[in-house]
């Protein structure tokens, strides 16, 4: 399996990386800046053909590969943290499961204004007494004729008070294999959003209530067999998580090299104590381990193009687990300073810990892994 960037990809990653910092010089991210989407960035991204990356063409994407997805969203993601939202979200979030799935031009039309940067989506998945099990779903999906109604509740939607859209995974029938999924607008009648409210990295989330929302039954983007099918695609938004805090973890180490060789203690820079050194080789054997193996997860593809859950597990997992480490070994080496609210570790640290809950908590991921290892030898905990 070859890992080497080429010439193009390096050109891609330098234009991201730029463009990023226009929009963000510095790597502190304000409470208020944490808290906002980045339209005119998204916009930006649009312009130089950043979103949709490896979706094909005639969706219109940009017709690349995965992996060139996962850099891109590192070379923000490690230079400006907040910014990699808009190439998360127009790349690997609920873009992906309506560009996989979309049969009618109302969605195709959906699809469109979010690659363009107009339209803002958010996976609905999460429920009050299920979480993500979405096997357990209570929102509920009925087919009246040429429509759809939508009744339920969701929780802890990222973007939740300013997204466009919502893929709202629903039930259209008792069975497990009746879960499906429908794309509500955020105007339609019946919608309504709780108050904001905050995760403790400042991203924005809050309840939505869907009471007897109906729509033209072209926003039913699968009525059956949804779990199986729509969390392969899943797997993609894994992938982004995973890089995303790989390039927390690259920023967080970038930041602890550089202060340990301008702060002096007992006349000598902190970069000449071993202590301190042995944390820095232990970033980076662990970032490094991390980046490969996401890469093998963005190219090591089935038959049907997606990336096998079992390496995605395993990439999200050590990415998850040296970001996070690197963010709090860096807080460490700044002491006082890394551990005051608004400095740039103080962002980084709250965002690689919410990644280790996102999109497949460590332990779901260790129950992934393990499964695969027991194939047909015990039953499965997790699918």
């Amino acid at each position: 399996m070859d890992f080497t960037i080429n010439a193009e990809q390096r050109a891609v990653m330098d234009l991201a990386r730029n463009l990023a910092l226009k929009h963000s010089p510095t790597p502190v991210v304000s409470w208020s800046d944490a808290g906002k989407f980045a339209w005119d960035f998204v916009r930006e991204l649009a312009e130089h053909g950043l979103t949709g990356i490896d979706l094909p063409e005639s969706v219109g994407g940009q017709g690349q590969t995965l992996l060139d997805s996962v850099l891109v969203i590192e070379a923000i993601g490690a230079v400006a943290p907040h910014l990699a939202d808009a190439i998360h979200i127009t790349n690997f979030g609920a873009v992906r499961q309506i560009a996989a799935f979309a049969e009618t031009e109302t969605l195709a039309g959906v699809l469109r204004e979010i690659l363009a940067g107009t339209a803002l989506p958010s996976i609905a998945m999460t429920e009050p007494e299920v979480g993500s099990a979405v096997s357990h779903l209570r929102t509920a999906a009925r087919i009246e004729r040429d429509r759809v109604v939508v009744n339920g509740q969701k929780i802890f939607n990222t973007n939740g008070p300013v997204a466009t859209h919502y893929v709202v995974w629903a039930r259209f029938g008792p069975a497990p294999q009746e879960v499906g999924a429908v794309v509500v607008p955020a105007d339609a009648p019946g919608f309504s959003r709780g108050a904001d409210e905050r995760f403790i990295s400042g991203e924005p989330h809050c309840a939505l209530h869907f009471d007897e929302v109906e729509l033209p039954a072209d926003y039913v983007l699968l009525r059956t067999d949804g779990i199986r099918r729509m969390i392969s695609i899943f797997n993609i938004e894994r992938i982004g998580n995973a890089a995303r805090s790989l390039a927390l973890g690259e920023l967080a180490l970038a930041l602890a090299q550089e202060h340990m060789t301008q702060r002096i203690t007992g006349g000598k820079p902190l970069s000449a104590h071993q202590g301190l050194r042995w944390k820095i080789a232990d970033m980076r054997t662990r970032l490094d381990a991390a980046r490969l193996l996401i890469y093998r997860a963005a190219l090591d593809l089935d038959g049907n193009g997606a990336p096998r859950a079992s390496n995605v597990a395993i990439a999200k997992l050590t990415a998850n687990e040296a970001g996070f480490a690197a963010a709090d070994a860096s807080l460490q080496i700044f002491g006082g300073s890394g551990y005051s609210s608004g400095s740039a570790i103080d962002y980084i640290w709250r965002r690689t810990r919410g990644w280790q809950i996102a999109g497949g908590s460590l332990e779901v991921l260790r129950n992934r892994i393990a499964d695969e290892m027991f194939k047909g030898r015990v039953p499965a905990l997790w699918g």
